[in-house]
């Protein structure tokens, strides 16, 4: 079982508060996303492959760590570029899944392949997270599978070398990750995938189309022509070099200083064609009030120091949601965001959270089944609990620029995807960065 979130102790930690508009140029790790993909892609590749500026963070040691202890040669010394060697995949061997939804979604697909017995666990948190859907999908598709609960951790797969594949029905309204797990093992399956969805809508969709953009670039043959249908043919991936992006939901609590302070943010190494949704994120950040440009320098986003309200639907874009709610707060309008019930299952109950400690912050705020309604009004310092969550962290940070004495109780949960934070926040903020 996985323990370090666990064991921890916590960091109580001061957002810093600014003083003056931020003017900051940063280069940020790795898209946490691609990385992911790029790791388990690579170990089911016929040939090595290597990762080009991927995100060292807990997730994706963790995913590294799982398919290294199934077989995988996997060469992360190199924080610039990963080795990835494929190997036969056998067990017994043991996952540590921490709180990561995509270790602990797509990796047991990958176990179904291995020769044994493949244990999964993590941390406490981890063992709420929806997965029966992944599993009963498994099931059907005659992977053995034994677990404690319904349908969570721990869990142990008894892999047989080999998965028959085929068709099958997937409620994935919980999770995006439920499909891609399937997905990014499917073409190893002796008679591919084809995974239907049936049930309220997916989120996250560019998640799903980053899935199937990066299973073609290795070789796959993927339709997605039909709504909430993908089919994997059976076939050979290939070992190829992937150049990782900067991680879109990572810089937007920096995008959001710029919104907050009038100031201006630009994320160096931003690529021309985008497997993130960029344009989403533009669109919301120009209706907040801010300015997203894509230029020589990189992705830039310039405040005027007024932050406006939004309602807005944000199914496809939910990691979003926590410093969203921060910039609504600092608005001059009130905000709704809906379409995020999902949420609710990620490393915390996020809705709950966020309503719950911006309300202890004096927030006028009311959770609903799906969202959240934002009625600005001045806020108060005082202690932000972040539930060992990386997006709480980033959403009290934002509301730190302009409400002096917000102190997160745990500032290292933010090393789930991004060690740095901390550092590079405050440097920011102090014209340091």
């Amino acid at each position: 079982m996985g323990t370090q979130t666990a064991t921890r102790p916590p960091q109580p930690w001061t957002a810093p508060t600014a003083s003056d508009p931020v003017a900051a140029t940063l280069r940020l790790p790795g898209s946490k996303s691609m990385t992911a993909r790029a790791l388990v892609l690579s170990a089911l590749a016929s040939g090595p492959s290597t990762l080009a500026g991927p995100l060292r963070a807990r997730d994706t040691e963790l995913m590294a760590g799982g398919l290294r202890a199934m077989g995988a040669h996997v060469s992360i010394a190199d924080d610039q570029r990963w080795l990835v060697r494929p190997h036969r995949l056998v067990g017994p061997a043991h996952v540590d899944v921490g709180l990561a939804g995509t270790v602990m979604r797509f990796l047991p697909p990958v176990a179904g392949l291995a020769e044994g017995r493949v244990t999964f666990d993590g941390d406490p948190q981890a063992r709420v997270r929806p997965l029966g859907p992944l599993l009963g999908a498994l099931r059907s598709l005659g992977v053995r599978i034994d677990s404690a609960g319904p349908g969570s951790l721990p869990l142990a797969v008894q892999g047989a070398g080999r998965v028959g594949g085929g068709e099958v029905v997937i409620d994935a309204s919980a999770s995006s990750q439920l499909v891609s797990g399937l997905l990014l093992a499917g073409a190893r399956f002796d008679r591919g995938v084809v995974v239907r969805h049936e049930g309220p809508p997916v989120p996250s969709a560019p998640h799903l189309r980053m899935t199937v953009q990066m299973l073609r670039a290795a070789g796959a043959a993927v339709d997605d022509g039909t709504p909430d249908v993908w089919t994997v043919e059976p076939g050979p991936l290939s070992g190829r070099g992937w150049e990782i992006e900067p991680d879109l939901s990572g810089a937007v609590p920096f995008f959001a200083a710029a919104l907050v302070t009038g100031g201006e943010v630009t994320l160096q190494g931003w690529p021309r064609s985008s497997m993130q949704p960029v344009e989403q994120l533009r669109s919301l950040l120009h209706r907040m009030g801010g300015e997203v440009t894509l230029g020589t320098e990189g992705l830039t986003v310039r405040g005027t120091g007024t932050v406006h309200g939004i309602d807005a639907d944000l199914s496809d874009v939910s990691e979003l949601t926590p410093v969203l709610t921060a910039l609504a707060m600092l608005a001059d309008s009130p905000s709704r965001f809906t379409g995020v019930g999902h949420i609710r299952g990620h490393e915390t109950d996020r809705l709950t959270a966020l309503a719950r400690e911006f309300a202890a912050l004096g927030a006028d705020v009311t959770e609903s089944p799906d969202g959240l309604e934002i009625r600005p009004r001045p806020l108060r310092g005082g202690t932000f609990r972040t539930y060992a969550d990386h997006r709480m962290a980033h959403a009290a940070a934002v509301a730190g620029l302009a409400v002096p004495g917000v102190e997160l109780d745990d500032v290292a949960c933010t090393s789930k995807t991004m060690p740095e934070f901390p550092a590079l926040w405050s440097g920011m903020v102090t014209g340091k960065s």
